[in-house]
């Protein structure tokens, strides 16, 4: 059975592993997706998806603050002329890629070693489209198939790196912080979870979680 290297573990005794979602077990690209908007005629638009002064769509979305019919009114509102539905929501979801079978291998083994969750800053929209290709091309009906808990911030309205979302994993999972290990690739958030007591890694390229295990 696989477990965690020492260098990851931190000498600590790691009986649960949090791992985020986007970057870390799915591919994604943001770029494509700024590309998207900025064919569709949205200005200004970047790499931190705000379009508007003071008013982050992206960020609300996320929060589960607004629904997907908003989120489209707001932002065709924003572009000051008619584009459909389906072309915002396929460039929100141009950034998603692919969820590499290598990973799911891996996840299964680790899960045999380690109570396995998901922590993620996410949306509806994306949720969909990340949920399509699992449940495509491989043998689950939904997340928590593989995964015990699944923990996405449009769901519970909480999002990383707020200290609440971390409070609220550790009361929902029963996880004890000395035992728990959580895994993203934004250091913000590993420093958020870090001051709730969680030990983390900081996932950066070249690594990917195939690499923490042995």
């Amino acid at each position: 059975m696989l477990k965690l290297k020492p260098d990851v573990a931190a000498g600590h005794n790691i009986r649960n592993i949090v791992f985020d979602f986007g970057g870390v077990i799915c591919n994604i690209d943001t770029r494509l997706s700024e590309l998207k908007f900025k064919e569709l005629g949205f200005k200004g638009f970047n790499s931190s998806y705000s379009v508007e002064e003071g008013e982050d769509v992206f960020r609300r979305l996320e929060g589960g603050k607004i629904s997907i019919n908003e989120f489209c009114a707001l932002l065709k509102k924003h572009l000051g002329r008619d584009v459909s539905d389906d072309d915002i929501l396929s460039a929100w979801n141009a950034m998603i890629l692919d969820i590499p079978p290598h990973r799911v291998r891996l996840l299964e083994e680790v899960r045999k070693s380690y109570r396995i969750f998901i922590l993620s800053n996410s949306n509806e929209i994306h949720y969909h489209k990340y949920l399509a290709g699992f449940t495509k091309n491989y043998a689950y009906k939904s997340f928590t198939d593989l995964f015990e808990k699944t923990w996405f911030s449009f769901q519970i309205h909480l999002q990383k790196p707020s200290t609440e979302i971390f409070e609220h994993i550790i009361r929902d999972g029963n996880l004890k912080t000395e035992e728990t290990l959580f895994i993203d690739d934004s250091f913000q958030h590993i420093e958020a979870a870090s001051n709730a007591g969680l030990g983390t890694f900081h996932l950066q390229p070249p690594l990917e979680i195939t690499n923490l295990f042995e």
